[in-house]
């Protein structure tokens, strides 16, 4: 059998690799940190040009048309350099939700922007409670003449401040089952009503922000998909990005062993690399090991996604279960086997750390998704 990933995968590998080697050094990601946007519109400009923007979309739309697992790839190489900016947000969270849920003139207007680098999309899911289901969504969508009235508070939603089109998560009725009365729609920057802050965060790489509507009106034709029947293509989305996600966590985790493999061979204590130590040969092998893994899961869950296979949710939340747990784990590891050095501010380990937290709760973190997964299995 073949595991491997195909010639003209490699290529994108090689290229995207090339390219952020280039373009995403350490300098550039430091220097993103402490801007607001964290992106720069230059920046913005050339991953249009490499046709990542719209990479999964179909060519109708101005995308590549390409598959999950093509995405996979890419989302390793971004994660070796701890990319900053809104293309998780953008492509994978605001634009999939349109791609998911839209109708085709809501296609048709943001699909080809979005893949052109001409427009910025955010998905507001998240609230307040902290919660990842359905009975989370407390913020609420009422009809009145002709149009739909948006009010509550979403909380942590990635580069809301700088989107040009935000897809939020509402609740236009009560019903028995709380994923029967989910809806989306689309609200457009400015809108009266709209209130967004950019919060401080530990990893600031991700720019999060809270999205206040105090009452904000939307047109009829901003609902995406059907009235209450927004919960089953906000899963689907929600699942793709997971293991996106997991995917550019399993890249942060390689370049820090990359880094760690490299510096125990370098480093000299007591009249010898520190990598020839046993201490530290164990816990190298170990954080290979749980690389491995974790690839191996996510790879997986990528293959499920593109076959749309009847366990695809159940391996998103395997993946992102242990890949959780492994990139944090390896990252800390590599912080411990550098010794004080790892510590500074100036090393960009501190970098990948901080991103490991911060993806470790995104979407949920391993002890939500191994409840998850149990469930799946009807435990």
């Amino acid at each position: 059998m073949d595991f491997g990933f195909g010639q003209e995968q490699e290529m994108l590998r090689a290229a995207a690799r090339k390219f952020l080697e280039n373009e995403c050094t350490s300098t550039f990601v430091r220097a993103r940190m402490e801007e607001p946007t964290g992106v720069t519109d230059e920046f913005w400009a050339k991953l249009a040009e490499q046709g990542w923007l719209g990479l999964v979309y179909p060519e109708e739309f101005g995308g590549g048309g390409l598959g999950f697992v093509d995405l996979t790839v890419l989302m390793e190489e971004m994660g070796r350099v701890v990319m900053p900016g809104p293309y998780f947000s953008t492509t994978l969270l605001g634009g999939l939700a349109i791609l998911e849920a839209g109708g085709a003139s809501q296609k048709k207007e943001w699909l080809p922007r979005i893949a052109a680098g001409e427009a910025k999309a955010a998905l507001a899911w998240t609230e307040p409670n902290g919660r990842w289901d359905a009975a989370g969504v407390t913020v609420t969508a009422r009809a009145a003449g002709g149009e739909f009235i948006l009010s509550g508070t979403k909380l942590f939603v990635l580069d809301a401040h700088i989107a040009d089109v935000v897809a939020v998560v509402a609740r236009t009725v009560e019903a028995t089952r709380p994923e029967d009365g989910v809806s989306l729609f689309l609200v457009g920057r400015g809108a009266r009503g709209l209130d967004v802050k950019l919060l401080p965060t530990m990893d600031q790489t991700r720019k999060l922000c809270e999205v206040e509507l105090r009452d904000v009106r939307v047109p009829a034709d901003a609902l995406l998909g059907e009235q209450n029947g927004g919960w089953p293509p906000l899963a689907r989305v929600v699942e793709r990005a997971t293991v996106a996600l997991c995917a550019e966590m399993c890249g942060g985790a390689q370049r820090v062993l990359d880094m760690t493999t490299e510096y125990a061979k370098i480093r000299v204590a007591f009249g010898r690399p520190i990598g020839t130590y046993q201490g530290v040969k164990h816990k190298a092998a170990d954080m290979l090991v749980d690389l491995e893994n974790a690839k191996s899961l996510t790879y997986y869950a990528a293959w499920a996604m593109d076959e749309h296979a009847a366990e695809a949710p159940l391996a998103a939340s395997m993946a992102k279960a242990y890949v959780s747990d492994a990139y944090r784990k390896i990252a800390a590891a590599g912080i411990q086997l550098h010794g004080g050095i790892g510590f500074t501010w100036e090393h960009d380990l501190h970098l990948y750390f901080k991103r490991a937290k911060s993806s470790e709760f995104t979407f949920g973190d391993a002890t939500y998704h191994r409840e998850r997964v149990a469930q799946l299995v009807n435990l």
